[in-house]
């Protein structure tokens, strides 16, 4: 993984305000929206990838900080084949026709996940996109890849063994300092969208305190409206954190 963030993760939280600063979404729906249409499952990923740029060009403008978004997850390698070709190549396109417009509005990408599985040229893209948008600060995007929640601890786990951290001595900073992206501040609010009501193994640790928002919409046919509604939905929420 890339060196840390300059700006203190404490910085995205804005708890009081009723505004979320960090957002985290499960991009879901792509398949069902190509199908509904009598088109490939590939063309509903690459429509997908248009909504993520609409999506982050709105959360600029709705004064988002952090944006996390799940695109690719450890199960789903379990997808036809030739699915998942499909998958990589929409990711390499994504990464040469999409993300730089996004990087020339202030966006700092990160990809958060294993990255050891995935085809070299697009491990190279993935990596050079890093650097070059590495001075950005307007908004940071994290793209979950070949993640995993599950495996995210496995991984915690076996550093704190590798570091030969005491028992006595594992709290929570000693976690999250071995967390894939220690500098990803946890969100505040996840959306999923398909109308599916599950996290699926989305940042498990995470995601402790987040307020969660399912909404119908299609992954595809997402955009600026259906993330103002779900800001709106969580800035009526109150967050206690435990408290009364």
């Amino acid at each position: 993984m890339t060196g840390s963030i300059a700006e203190p993760v404490t910085d995205l939280h804005n708890h009081d305000s009723g505004e979320a600063r960090s957002v985290a979404i499960i991009l879901d729906g792509n398949a069902r929206w190509a199908e509904a249409r009598g088109l490939p499952v590939s063309e509903g990923h690459r429509e997908g990838t248009r909504a993520v740029r609409r999506t982050v060009e709105a959360a600029i403008e709705l004064g988002i900080r952090s944006l996390a978004v799940y695109a690719f997850s450890t199960e789903n390698w379990t997808r036809p084949p030739e699915e998942v070709t499909d998958l990589m190549e929409i990711f390499g396109e994504t990464i040469e026709r999409e993300l730089p417009d996004l990087a020339e509005q202030g966006v700092r990408t990160r990809f958060v996940g294993r990255r050891d599985r995935a085809p070299e040229e697009l491990r190279e893209r993935m990596e050079r996109l890093e650097r070059e948008t590495d001075g950005n600060d307007t908004l940071l995007l994290w793209i979950a890849f070949d993640y995993g929640g599950r495996e995210e601890m496995v991984h915690v786990a076996r550093r704190l063994a590798e570091d030969g951290v005491p028992a006595g001595e594992i709290d929570e900073a000693a976690i999250v300092a071995r967390l894939y992206a220690p500098d990803l501040p946890d969100p505040d609010l996840l959306i999923r969208t398909s109308g599916e009501l599950r996290l699926s193994n989305f940042f498990l640790w995470q995601l402790a305190y987040a307020e969660l928002v399912f909404v119908e919409t299609l992954w595809p046919d997402f955009g600026e409206a259906d993330l103002r509604s779900a800001l709106g939905e969580y800035a009526r929420r109150r967050r206690r954190f435990g408290g009364r």
